[in-house]
């Protein structure tokens, strides 16, 4: 089995489905009401999981009812919880998600004991790192442990892998530490500052991602599938096509299962259609972790 090591968030999602969106100042009356476990290292450790990894977390909860749960939930998934820890002044992260009738989702975090995962923390017992095949991290922590997370990975010449969402500005150091970036078309852009108006913009977006110092680039596309670059290779890999019922995980959840596909040692194509495809089961699911596929629902 791969060894994986996810480092990150751990939120619950408080999940209202409506027909639309409300305008700001609108009040609307909306439909079901759900909670389920989430928050990107979370969703990504799951994930990873259900696709056979053996799955390390480093993340931090509040000791409340949600951090108990969340807990509770990950060792039940079969993910090592020996370096989750709980912080006693801050709650757990929660997240107040709307989706709207075609699958689409607004998403507005409170990050509590997230914010307090510090680079020490990532310090108190350097096995995981030392017996991780691969490193997967996201942004829902702050930016200084991430950066922390690169270099001990770099030094131990892991392969780091970041998924750079939510979108924000990366320290150039980074760059240059990581084996592969994931990012969406929204955070591309972000990262780079060139407008993704078109597909003809994603070699420019990946190329100037690899000056910066990156080895590899996959930048999702959503239901149009994934492009891949890096010094000697670009392609694109399509997605099945499904009906969406709820995308809040899909991210989540090819990065998931991209990285066991990748500690495998499955060749580019392969690693990224499997994500692909575990990423579509995804879509047509309602819930974050809940929504990942297990292995042999890839066929």
């Amino acid at each position: 089995m791969p060894k994986i090591l996810v480092i990150g968030s751990s939120n619950t999602d408080m999940v209202v489905k409506t027909s639309r969106f409300p305008q700001p100042g609108e009040t609307i009356i909306g439909g079901e009401f759900f909670l389920f476990p989430g928050g990107k290292g979370a969703n990504q450790a799951v994930a990873a999981a259900r696709m056979g990894g053996q799955v390390d977390l480093i993340a931090k909860v509040g000791q409340d009812i949600f951090g108990q749960q969340a807990i509770e939930g990950f060792a039940h998934e079969g993910i090592n919880v020996a370096y989750v820890m709980s912080d006693p002044k801050l709650a757990s992260g929660v997240a107040l998600i709307t989706v709207d009738a075609t699958g689409e989702n607004e998403i507005v975090v409170a990050p509590g004991a997230n914010a307090a995962l510090m680079p020490g923390d990532l310090d108190r017992d350097d096995a995981a790192f030392a017996e991780a095949d691969l490193v997967l991290m996201q942004l829902e922590t702050p930016l200084e442990t991430l950066l922390h997370a690169a270099q001990k990975a770099h030094a131990l010449n892991k392969k780091f892998v970041l998924n750079p969402a939510p979108a924000q500005d990366l320290p150039a150091e980074l760059y240059s530490l990581l084996f592969l970036i994931t990012p969406n078309e929204t955070e591309a852009s972000l990262l780079t500052g060139i407008e993704l108006d078109n597909e003809a913009a994603l070699p420019k977006i990946a190329e100037a991602l690899l000056k910066k110092g990156v080895a590899n680039v996959i930048i999702t596309l959503g239901a149009k599938g994934a492009y891949f670059h890096n010094a000697s290779q670009q392609f694109k890999i399509p997605a099945p096509k499904v009906q969406a019922v709820d995308t809040t995980a899909a991210g989540d959840v090819f990065n998931g299962a991209l990285a066991v596909a990748l500690a495998e040692g499955m060749d580019w194509p392969q690693a990224i259609d499997m994500a692909c495809r575990a990423g579509a089961i995804a879509v047509t699911r309602m819930g974050a972790q809940a929504s990942a596929p297990f292995r042999e629902e890839l066929g």
